[in-house]
């Protein structure tokens, strides 16, 4: 067992107002469940100037926020040895940084955030990486085994000022997708409804539906090669397994999508050393959240899809 044994009283920074209390104690007593967070705010433990508050209450700079002692079960943790490697790996694919954010070029097969029984996610190695940063939080998300631009924000401003150009669809990302055949220079809008099911071993699957929510992506061909296309997908919408989904509707789904993808496809990809989903945010268009400049980031290929590109290059040439 995990044991905080004394009550904390926490002063509320300008950077930490503004989030509900709920949010805020989910993300201070890690590894405590929501249950017992939502059961200690409504037996009255935890106190906002010494009076009971709501889990909407919205945080005021300034508050004080009296935080009961908690118990939590410890869990299963990767060796502190292996956990460095990965800190210190991270370190490696830092794209940018300033006062008001980050941006990394995420590796494929690493979370964003630790959970389902992953103890470490990219923004709990950036937080060991940055102990003295305060406030780090995603601004957006990617799927595990998608690799490419993740952007952080370092100041909660940061975080909604970008929040807000993520809801008025004013941030723009490109990502690079090898899919089966030959896809069709007409197709260059997907618009299909998606809807998410989560399944009982807690899979989420998301498939096209009328009932499910609308989603468009944008597509364009990059290079064709014998049996497959590098194409750019630019999703207008951000849904679950988007590009994914998208592909598959358009008959022509993305390599290595364990998934939605198409094994004899895969199979004859062998030779070029591809065993990941060739997924990957390439390019990224925003305005900075403090000096108003357009940013654009973008992220190389890394080593395994490079050389499976250089490989279909080749036998195209050979043909």
């Amino acid at each position: 067992m995990n044991t905080q044994n004394q009550v904390q009283f926490i002063d509320i920074s300008d950077d930490e107002a503004g989030q509900r209390i709920d949010n805020f104690l989910l993300a201070k007593l890690k590894g405590v469940p929501k249950s017992m967070i939502y059961r200690i705010i409504r037996k009255g433990e935890v106190r906002v100037n010494k009076g009971r508050i709501k889990p909407e209450y919205k945080l005021a700079e300034g508050d004080q926020v009296r935080v009961p002692p908690v118990r939590v079960a410890e869990r299963e943790e990767a060796p502190v040895s292996a956990k460095l490697d990965k800190v210190a790996a991270l370190a490696n694919c830092i794209l940018y940084e300033d006062d008001a954010i980050l941006v990394i070029n995420k590796p494929s097969g690493t979370a964003v955030h630790g959970g389902s029984g992953l103890s470490f996610g990219v923004i709990e190695g950036l937080r060991a990486l940055r102990p003295e940063a305060r406030f780090l939080e995603l601004v957006h998300r990617l799927d595990r085994d998608t690799s490419g631009i993740l952007l952080v924000a370092k100041k909660r401003s940061a975080l909604r000022a970008l929040h807000e150009q993520l809801r008025l669809k004013q941030m723009q990302k490109d990502y690079l997708a090898l899919v089966r055949g030959n896809w069709q220079s007409h197709t260059k809008v997907v618009q299909a409804p998606l809807l998410k099911n989560i399944l009982q071993s807690g899979e989420r699957v998301v498939r096209v539906s009328p009932e499910g929510k609308p989603s468009e992506t944008r597509f364009k061909v990059e290079e064709r090669f014998e049996n497959a296309t590098l194409v750019k997908a630019s999703p207008v919408t951000g849904r679950t397994h988007q590009i994914r989904v998208h592909t598959l509707h358009a008959g022509h789904p993305i390599a290595f999508d364990n998934r939605y993808g198409d094994k004899q496809f895969d199979s004859q990809l062998s030779g070029t050393g591809l065993k990941r989903l060739f997924l990957h945010a390439s390019s990224l268009k925003f305005t900075h959240p403090k000096s108003g400049e357009e940013m654009r980031i973008q992220a190389p290929l890394d080593n395994e899809l490079n050389q499976c590109l250089k490989v279909l290059r080749a036998r195209k040439n050979h043909q």
